[in-house]
């Protein structure tokens, strides 16, 4: 097998879904036994009463999507929705109807709140990231 490089892998990642990339994730941890972390805390932890690491701490890491608004083009939202999330057609079309409403069942990192932020508003959605 060939080895792949960390670009190769990266480009890969960006591929899959947000549910492809969960069961890999978990997929790894088992083969390996390892646990993923965040690795602010970490950090935090490693240096604790540090004002570098306090100012870390304090740094936000869990991001509530909502969507505000469908605007324009509403059947492009609903598939973004449905590609970020694991709703089905129904679901997608409720949650778009009834906004705004959290995309997301809880809160998700900084980077899949960016991604969902991008992608919603590039299907024609008002978003909001808190």
């Amino acid at each position: 097998m060939a080895k792949l490089s960390t670009d190769e892998l990266l480009d890969t990642f960006k591929e899959m879904t947000l549910l492809e990339l969960s069961d890999f994730v978990k997929l790894f941890e088992e083969t390996f036994d390892v646990k993923a972390a965040a690795p602010v805390a970490v950090a935090a932890a490693g240096a604790p009463g540090a004002p570098a690491a306090a100012e870390e701490a304090e740094e936000q890491d869990e991001f509530e999507v909502i969507l505000e608004a469908a605007g324009d083009k509403k059947i492009q939202v609903i598939k973004e929705i449905r590609a970020l999330t694991s709703l089905g057609l129904k679901e997608a079309k409720d949650l778009v109807d009834g906004a705004p409403k959290p995309v997301f069942d809880g809160k998700v990192n900084k980077e899949q709140a960016e991604k969902a932020k991008a992608a919603l508003e590039g299907a024609g959605a008002s978003v909001t990231v808190k």
